[in-house]
């Protein structure tokens, strides 16, 4: 096998999970390079976390990154430099760089075209509605818009949904009551919330949507890993059972049992192939029992921050990517499509039994913990000492509160 060397981007929980797989796979250690140190990845021995300033700013990250690949290179010309984003902010910032790192770095990216065209979710729904894919109603507004009242006037009824189009700019905004997105029940909570948005400095659009009835369980979450030759090579759907009640974190699943359907699974293949994807794809959507349809909401141009759900269950990302991208392995053509049989939690046990509602779900997933078939993200026992320990401790201590003062009134979705 070629020697390579995972560089990963960013330093989260989906940076720990990458690096994991990789640990679980090669036992290889990870570097990853970020601008901001978050807790999933500290007191770690399988990644090395290196803090660059300014790190989201493109000029600094380009340049940075050039640098950093001459080094590598200099050093061991002869190892594969395996590049992986992490994060939104960091699948656009390479996206931006286009070719110009290819000559260090072997990399999955989309031209800027397609990248913005499938981030932006006005321009993503367009897209939808091109390949007959089902999503949510949607009325998207300008700032324009809001200043005139324009937005008021909905073909749909409430209570309504509300996201930013643009999630990137929304990272750089702040102001009372902000979250991820929002469920709204009546007009005077819309009005509020999209003038205070815009009031803070917001810019891009707005979406507005019918609101999908039912609760988490309603959620599915599909992950599929197309080759740099524009082949699916693998896709699995996960069936969320619980989500982040915390209005900071609102929409981030706790709770995901394997699923599996293979309509689903070939409507988005024939998707992603026809666009000309490449890379891992991350696809948000919610049953809708009105017509009985899979509605998507948004495509995450990288691997979910859940994501180490798909190798826990047997299907390694960090295989697909040195397969393809190190190894440039032979396809068949046939895509795996996965079944599992393990529960994955970022929560305590005791959050999934006390929260899960009742029901065939539940009982699954309790089954499943019963059997030993269940795993977290950062309980990994070749990974552990007394501070990353204690740090989990508290992260979980964390979670058990925020779901006692928040699950009833959550007011929240993806």
């Amino acid at each position: 096998m070629t020697r390579f060397q995972p560089i990963l981007l960013g330093s989260d929980i989906n940076v720990y999970g990458m690096a994991r797989a990789f640990h679980e796979e090669y036992g290889i250690v990870s570097d990853a390079y970020a601008y901001f140190q978050l807790s999933p990845t500290k007191f770690s021995k399988i990644v090395n976390v290196h803090i660059v300033p300014d790190f989201d700013n493109f000029v600094t990250f380009r340049d940075f990154m050039l640098d950093l690949g001459r080094r590598m290179k200099a050093e061991d010309p002869d190892r594969a430099l395996l590049l992986i984003p992490c994060g939104d902010v960091y699948a656009n910032l390479l996206s931006q760089c286009g070719d110009d790192l290819r000559k260090y770095f072997v990399y999955n990216t989309l031209d800027i075209r397609l990248s913005r065209e499938l981030a932006y979710k006005a321009t993503f729904y367009k897209l939808c509605e091109k390949y007959d894919l089902p999503h949510p109603k949607t009325k998207t507004v300008t700032a324009e818009d809001v200043r005139l009242g324009a937005y008021k006037d909905l073909p749909f009824s409430y209570p309504v949904a509300m996201k930013p189009a643009n999630s990137v700019e929304w990272l750089d905004i702040d102001f009372e009551g902000r979250r991820k997105a929002y469920i709204f029940e009546r007009p005077e909570e819309l009005d509020v919330m999209i003038r205070r948005a815009y009031d803070a400095g917001y810019k891009s659009e707005m979406i507005i949507q019918d609101f999908i009835p039912g609760d988490d369980s309603r959620m599915r979450v599909l992950n599929a890993y197309v080759d740099h030759h524009h082949r699916v090579r693998m896709m699995f759907l996960g069936h969320p059972l619980l989500e982040d009640p915390s209005p900071v974190a609102a929409g981030n699943y706790a709770a995901i049992i394997p699923d599996f359907n293979q309509g689903v699974f070939d409507r988005i293949k024939a998707f992603l192939e026809d666009i000309g994807y490449e890379g891992v794809a991350n696809f948000d959507m919610k049953y809708d029992e009105r017509d009985g349809e899979y509605k998507l909401f948004e495509i995450n141009l990288r691997q979910g921050r859940s994501s180490y759900f798909v190798t826990l269950n047997g299907f390694n990302l960090a295989k697909y990517f040195v397969d393809d991208l190190v190894e440039d392995t032979p396809f068949d053509g046939n895509t795996v499509f996965g079944r599992g049989s393990k529960l994955w939690l970022e929560i305590p046990r005791s959050i999934f039994t006390d929260y899960v509602a009742e029901g065939e779900d539940k009982a699954r997933g309790m089954a499943m913990m019963k059997a030993g078939d269940w795993g977290t993200t950062l309980e990994y026992a070749k990974d552990m000492n007394p501070l990353r320990w204690l740090m989990i401790r508290h992260m979980f201590s964390i979670y058990k509160k925020s779901y006692a003062k928040y699950f009833r009134q959550k007011g929240a979705l993806k």
